[in-house]
């Protein structure tokens, strides 16, 4: 008998319940909070990447009280689905607490930055807009080489916005991964399980996309995956396994003096005891 049979059935059982889990989950109403400037702004190429790379900056939201702004990039590129994906965007965000922005643009990848250089201008200075109005500490967005081509489009699209803005305009820049890996992370950061089963509910509320693939019901996996790649690729190869099960990969570095720079040699592990506020300091 093979004793890890039992062990990937339950895994496959566990996957298939959290299917059939009802969608659309309703929060309760959040209190009104004075409306402020945002902390951290994470730009979103779709409704619902939010949730699947924000578990960092619900932390931040949870443990360092800081206000978090989800800036909608694009509202997907079917133009019959884009008024039911804002209402869905709309749950979700309340069910994490974050603020929403609504950009709304569209064709936001390289193509359209080499071929259509007006409205990609155009894309830009919108983008630059909202962050000299926010000023936020923290931005949120795609590594470069994150695959689809609407999260490398936002990824230069949110950096050339950066390079309208003076050169004294100062920012932390936290890049994500989710449809392709970031060769040189730097940063591992532990969900707990009450965080992540938050982060399912709000990507729940997108329920025209997780019914035609559950990605939700997969994003303990996920997380369980980027535990076992940080450990070596951020903790160092060869080193311990961290002592926590779901995690999320960023790439941590300050945007100052017009460009991007280091903020920190190495890696780092961030565990749920630990605040994340002190990353960026």
């Amino acid at each position: 008998m093979n004793p890890f049979k039992k062990f990937v059935s339950e895994s496959a059982r566990v996957f298939q319940s959290g299917t059939k889990l009802p969608l659309d989950f309703k929060s309760k109403a959040r209190s009104v909070i004075p409306r402020k400037p945002a902390d951290v702004l994470i730009f979103s190429p779709h409704p619902d990447d939010e949730c699947i790379t924000g578990a960092l900056a619900l932390r931040l939201l949870r443990e360092a009280k800081w206000k978090v702004t989800n800036v909608a990039v694009t509202l997907g590129s079917r133009q019959g689905r884009r008024a039911a994906r804002l209402l869905e965007l709309k749950n979700a965000c309340d069910c994490l607490g974050f603020d929403l922005i609504v950009a709304g643009l569209e064709n936001i990848n390289l193509e359209s930055r080499k071929k259509n250089p007006a409205q990609w201008r155009e894309a830009v200075s919108r983008i630059a807009r909202i962050l000299a109005a926010q000023k936020p500490r923290v931005i949120f967005l795609p590594h470069e080489t994150d695959v689809h081509p609407a999260h490398i489009g936002t990824h230069y699209l949110v950096l050339d916005a950066l390079r309208k803005l003076p050169r004294k305009f100062e920012c932390f820049v936290v890049e994500t991964e989710f449809w392709g890996q970031m060769a040189y992370p730097n940063l591992l950061v532990e969900t707990d399980a009450d965080d992540l089963a938050d982060l399912i509910a709000a990507l729940a509320c997108h329920v025209g996309e997780v019914r035609r693939n559950p990605y939700h019901a997969r994003l303990p996996a996920w997380m369980m995956d980027n535990v076992r790649r940080g450990a070596e690729i951020v903790g160092g190869q060869g080193g311990a396994s961290p002592d926590f099960t779901f995690g999320t990969i960023y790439r941590l570095q300050k945007w100052r003096g017009g460009r991007l720079q280091t903020v920190f040699n190495g890696g780092r592990v961030l565990g749920a005891k630990k605040n994340p506020a002190g990353l960026f300091r």
